[in-house]
């Protein structure tokens, strides 16, 4: 296939040729986007899966590393080079994108199209989402201000609100005030839309029926006996997948050279799991033989909960692992800041090195085959690249510069052909820990062998929690570890692998819908601020309804 013309984005129609789609398994949002069916999975339950390729990176800095747009140029390298393929993405949460990251659809020569629409009300998912935990909330003040028959603590609310935008001034709130007509007054809180259990609910669920039951398992507070009350005690479940009828369905588009996209559900990966939709993996791999998803974050958080928590679930685990890094990051991580992050610095990248190194270990701790992805900038010296190339061959590992910003598909193909090498290759993919050891010794075995701590230190607040939910029976779940993105530690300001230091545990939440418990390490925000300058202030629209600032 060849990168549409300018202006001709290809209509769904040629996806559900190339597809194979029927009229009954898509659902129209236009001529350039769409939903597909369930139906259409469970119509192709019997064909072979194809392989799948998870993209992480290494840790975040300033200086970027381009994990999404790597993400989409392979999808167009392997086409490149002559393989079926296709990408799921997870959806871009408006309030970052209005915030401090922009859009999040990639760049340049590899980016997913329509772009626009992509980054703002994408056929009412985030919307559907939103509504849905808000109904719940609803439905659970309905409850309290009728009589309050189940007894729920008001003391020790659980279930708050959600908006997808950023707004701190709604972090801690206070509501129903104005006397009885108006409900009860007390405390509450919004979190951002992709912190919702419903986004986590949405995203590892496998069909309706799945998503009714995980939404009925969603505790939304406890008795005043410390019993726990569920949606399901509220008959709020078969409500709740009425509003995420249509969201429960992936959306396809494309990039800019044709390759199909699949863009569905959106947790964060510093305090959820971090990675699209289970359904959309699910598709994928019966329509493509080389399906491209990708982990938020860094390694030690979305690749590691995609192994331990979504591996681990659903029984589908990558055949490789791309793991990008760029020159300026490695530098960052050496101890370079951003004034001089283009000057030619190989010493720095010695430092900084060890941040790649202890995400590669980590990768292979799972089983699973690594090949490193450089996204080089037209400022990175050939000196750099090669010192970085030569430090991964003397650790075995295959190292591919690519240039899928300015190059698409060409840029990327020698990466796609590396790659299609190690998911060729056989591996022994597996979680690192037993579901079944206790949840300190699960944590510990996270902390120490991916985190590189020394020991965990729990809060009393968090022994509490825990002690709570060892006693529900919860403490058999898996565990989503809520730290910060920018180190591998609990503190954001420590690069590069540190080391001598313990993690600390400040609170334990259960997500009894999602399926595991989050582990709240150092003070995580489930509700971003706007930044001093929000990228909202260089956006607008002409009168035609061009967007413009919206990157």
């Amino acid at each position: 296939m060849k990168r549409p013309t300018e202006g001709g984005l290809k209509h769904m129609r040629d996806f559900m040729a190339e597809l194979n789609l029927q009229e009954d398994e898509f659902e129209f949002y236009g001529k350039y986007t769409g939903k597909i069916r369930l139906k259409a999975l469970k119509n192709r339950e019997k064909e072979q899966d194809g392989k799948l390729i998870l993209v992480t990176a290494i840790t975040p800095t300033r200086a970027g590393e381009g994990k999404t747009l790597t993400s989409i140029g392979l999808g167009q390298g392997l086409q490149e080079i002559g393989k079926n393929a296709m990408i799921t993405l997870r959806e871009p949460s408006i309030g970052p994108v209005f915030g401090m990251k922009g859009g999040a659809t990639g760049a340049g020569e590899s980016e997913v199209l329509p772009m626009e629409r992509i980054n703002l009300h994408f056929n009412g998912d985030m919307h559907a989402i939103t509504t849905a935990h808000n109904l719940l909330a609803a439905i659970v003040d309905n409850h309290l201000h009728q009589g309050n028959d189940l007894e729920i603590d008001l003391t020790r609310p659980v279930w708050n609100r959600t908006l997808d935008m950023n707004e701190r001034a709604l972090r801690n709130v206070v509501i129903g005030l104005g006397g009885y007509p108006n409900g009860v007054p007390r405390e509450s809180n919004f979190i951002i839309t992709a912190a919702s259990e419903i986004m986590a609910v949405l995203a590892l669920t496998e069909n309706r029926k799945d998503l009714k039951r995980r939404l009925g398992n969603m505790i939304i507070g406890y008795t005043r006996s410390d019993e726990p009350v569920r949606a399901k005690d509220l008959q709020a479940e078969k409500s709740l997948a009425v509003v995420l009828n249509e969201a429960i369905m992936p959306n396809l588009v494309q990039t800019t050279e044709g390759v199909p996209v699949l863009v569905h559900a959106g947790p964060f990966a510093n305090i959820a799991h971090g990675t699209n939709s289970v359904i959309a993996n699910r598709m994928a791999l019966k329509f493509a033989d080389y399906v491209v998803t990708e982990a938020g974050f860094g390694a030690d958080l979305g690749a590691e909960k995609f192994f331990d928590i979504v591996g681990r679930q659903t029984g589908i685990f990558p055949s490789a692992v791309v793991l990008v890094a760029t020159v300026k990051a490695l530098k960052w991580h050496g101890g370079v800041g951003m004034d001089d992050i283009n000057k030619e610095d190989v010493t720095a990248l010695e430092k900084g090195i060890v941040n790649l190194e202890k995400h590669i270990e980590n990768v292979r701790k799972f089983g699973a085959n690594v090949v490193v992805a450089i996204n080089r900038f037209d400022d990175d010296t050939d000196k750099e690249i090669a010192w970085i190339q030569n430090w991964c061959s003397q650790q075995g590992v295959a190292c591919v510069p690519h240039t899928a910003f300015k190059d698409g598909g060409k840029g990327t193909a020698k990466l796609a052909k590396e790659v299609v090498k190690a998911a060729e290759t056989p591996s022994d993919v597996k979680p690192i820990y037993d579901v079944e050891l206790p949840v300190e010794e699960k944590i510990m075995t996270i902390a120490k062998e991916i985190y590189g701590a020394d020991d965990i230190y729990f809060e009393t607040k968090a022994e509490k929690e825990l002690s709570r939910f060892k006693r529900m029976g919860y403490d058999k779940l898996p565990v989503c570890i809520a730290k910060t993105q920018s180190s591998l530690s609990d503190q954001k300001n420590k690069l590069g692998a540190p080391k001598d230091w313990t993690l600390t545990v400040t609170d334990i939440r259960l997500s009894a819908g999602a399926e595991f418990l989050v582990v709240v390490c150092g003070n995580m925000m489930l509700m971003p601020g706007l930044p001093k300058v929000p990228a909202a202030y260089n956006m607008d629209v002409d009168e035609e309804g061009n967007i413009s600032g919206l990157f």
